[in-house]
């Protein structure tokens, strides 16, 4: 297996083969004990990570800025009044730019295209911190935790509760390419977007794993070992908030 990430960007799950992402699972769990064990640790020494968010987040800033600092390297924050993707200059000339001063960069943001662009332009890895279509980094996070507590992810029986959101498609698609079993409970009008569930279907088929499609949320977690949820309205979906609690 080809285990060099250089030089690699990280949108979506699907960027990385089963057994590398297999790799990069039980790397962090190493990391993880190192940790614990206040093993000093800087693979990441000389190495800045540009933090581009469009969408604020508490959670998302501090990890990836305790991450680096813990592995040797450090981060520049680039907040929505620093940085217009887009507006005041191009994606491209954005990500033309900021890879000429940095290791890597990180973004938050509304949009998977500008996402895509990014990784497209800018000639440093790419990570997808959040995006309107997937949630790579969180998706991981979980399933690295599942594996903790349950001791396996084969053969795992998966549930989540809430709307074909990204934090959903990217758990879908990383259970289904790792071999778990995954439900989902989405009210109707909320489901996983077809594209995004015809390609889990065919990581399903080749890791001999299930898919669940329903809008009962008791079907979903019937037999599951791990239940999920998230929140019915995210960052930017504050108008349809009401329409979304009915």
């Amino acid at each position: 297996m080809n285990k060099n990430f250089k030089g690699r960007d990280f949108t979506t799950v699907l960027d990385f083969s089963k057994e590398e992402l297999w790799y990069a699972l039980s790397y962090a769990k190493d990391l993880k004990l190192k940790r614990m064990a206040q093993e000093e640790v800087s693979i990441l020494r000389g190495k800045i990570l540009a933090l581009i968010f469009e969408k604020p987040s508490l959670r998302t800033r501090v990890s990836f800025e305790v991450g680096m600092k813990e592995l040797g390297g450090d981060t520049i924050y680039l907040s929505p009044q620093d940085i217009g993707l887009g507006k005041r200059e191009s994606v491209k000339d954005t990500a033309e730019v900021i890879a000429r001063y940095v290791s890597g960069i990180m973004v938050r943001t509304f949009s998977h295209k500008i996402v895509e662009d990014l990784a497209k332009y800018a000639d440093v890895p790419v990570i997808n911190g959040l995006s309107d279509t997937y949630h790579p980094c969180q998706a991981m996070g979980d399933m690295l935790t599942i594996w903790e507590k349950k001791g396996r992810i084969d053969g795992v029986n998966i549930a989540f509760i809430g709307d074909g959101n990204n934090v959903a498609n990217s758990l879908m698609l990383l259970s289904t390419r790792l071999g778990a079993n995954f439900s989902i409970a989405s009210p109707k009008g909320y489901e996983i977007k077809e594209e995004i569930l015809e390609i889990a279907k065919k990581e399903a088929e080749r890791s001999d794993s299930r898919i669940l499609i329903t809008d009962d949320p008791m079907e979903a977690a019937k037999g599951a070992d791990v239940i999920y949820t998230d929140v019915w309205a995210s960052m930017g979906q504050e108008s349809e908030k009401e329409e979304r609690k009915r």
